[in-house]
Order: C-alpha cells, then structure tokens, then sequence
C-alpha cells in the first residue's frame, strides 16, 4: 500500500483506491469461505448459527482495530455489524434454519 501523501495527484490517488477495493474485495471473499466452513462445523457440533458472546467479540474487535488503523470506530462497528449479519445468516441457511 502506498502511503496517502506520496500520491501527486488524483488519477494516483484513484489508482490506489482501486488497489485497496481489491485487496478487501479478496479478503471478503476469503471470510465468506470461512463463514462457510464455520457453518460446516458448527452443524457437526450442533451450534447455531448467532453466538451472541462472539457477535459481541467481533464487533468490539472491529471498534478496537479501527482506534488502532485511524478510522472513525462508529464506522467500523456499522460495517461489521452488517457483515456479521450477513455472514449469521449465510450459516442459517447452510445449516437449514432460515
């Protein structure tokens, strides 16, 4: 990743944000095959699909790292909450309990 300053000018800057939509473009997609595999697991264990002590790990997890990466925390917290519920219902639905 390029340090933001270091760019000249937008056509730079725009180049970069590119990059950067790919890069979390993949690892989106490698946390949904992780969902994926969760869901296999957890129906092996019998678990369902919404832990509530780990919706909560997560969230707090996303709310500290975005402290310590420099963004707004709210933001964060709005983003993984929705990926959590996103991901909580993927399971569901893998696990046949929509």
């Amino acid at each position: 990743m390029r340090n933001p300053e270091d760019l000249g000018d937008m056509s730079e800057l725009r180049a970069e944000v590119d990059v950067t939509d790919r890069a979390l473009s993949a690892l989106l997609g490698h946390r949904a095959r992780l969902i994926s595999r969760a869901a296999a697991l957890k129906e092996g264990n019998g678990w369902p699909a919404r832990i509530e002590d780990r919706v909560d790990e997560v969230i707090g997890n996303a709310r500290a790292n975005a402290e310590t990466d420099g963004y707004d925390p709210a933001l964060a917290e709005a983003l993984w909450r929705e990926l959590v519920e996103w991901s909580i219902r993927r399971e569901q639905t893998a696990l046949g309990r929509e």
